[in-house]
């Protein structure tokens, strides 16, 4: 199972929300690059980030913090969400040497321009697909839709089968330690036609296990890491 540590990015310094609330924020680090440099040197392969101011404003925000990580990872594989709306955006991001992109708002109001995304960056896009009792959230998580996250998956899965993968978002597990969703991230799994990384309350080893008895993906892991519930090196061997 994949393991992404997670950076969000607020006004440039390194932050966990709780259950994405812009008020609930604890601030870990105002050095970015330093944050990811001790991921990769714990052993992760892989990093998470979020660009929350992106993902409210629907622009990218924190580019010198972003080239920080890139810099940091030194060639491996990061991925980043939040206010990736437009093909401009998407050709900015991966010229700074990130790897992939997820996109979530602007995939729920147009899913055909996000196939066609897919399609022409071919291993690039991913689908972001956060979640407030079942139902797609958007803007930062500061709006909810009338959609159900299935049915987002499976109209995305009718328009493109090049979508790299899914990140699905328990908001209300989101950075509260309280372990993930299981139960409805077993729905999304039996409907994506995509493999599921899983994102929002991994607390414990158990919760590791329970997402590899599972067959979940992959696991982001953001507060626990912070915070010293869990050590980067143990989930690495977990998984």
């Amino acid at each position: 199972m994949e393991i992404w540590p997670a950076i969000d990015l607020l006004g440039g310094k390194c932050v966990r929300l709780q259950q994405g609330d812009y008020a609930r924020d604890t601030i870990f680090s105002d050095r970015p690059g330093e944050i990811a440099s001790r991921w990769f040197h714990a052993g992760a392969q892989l990093l998470h980030c979020v660009d929350l101011d992106g993902a409210k404003t629907g622009s990218i925000v924190n580019e010198p913090a972003i080239r920080q990580i890139v810099d940091a990872a030194q060639g491996k594989p990061v991925q980043l969400g939040g206010g990736v709306r437009d093909e401009a955006t998407i050709e900015r991001l991966l010229g700074l040497g990130l790897r992939r992109l997820v996109v979530g708002t602007a995939a729920l109001k147009n899913p055909k321009w996000f196939a066609s995304m897919c399609d022409r960056f071919r291993g690039h896009i991913v689908l972001g697909v956060d979640a407030r009792e079942g139902l797609v959230a958007t803007e930062g998580w500061l709006e909810t839709s009338k959609t159900p996250a299935t049915e987002l998956i499976q109209r995305i899965g009718e328009h493109t089968q090049t979508c790299v993968a899914v990140v699905y978002t328990d908001i209300s597990r989101d950075g509260m330690l309280e372990g993930p969703n299981l139960e409805s991230l077993d729905l999304v799994q039996k409907c994506s036609p995509f493999p599921v990384i899983a994102s929002g309350g991994v607390t414990t080893l158990k919760d590791i296990d329970d997402l590899i008895r599972q067959n979940t993906h992959g696991a982001i892991i953001g507060r626990a890491l912070y915070e010293g519930r869990l050590e980067l090196d143990e989930v690495l061997r977990r998984a």
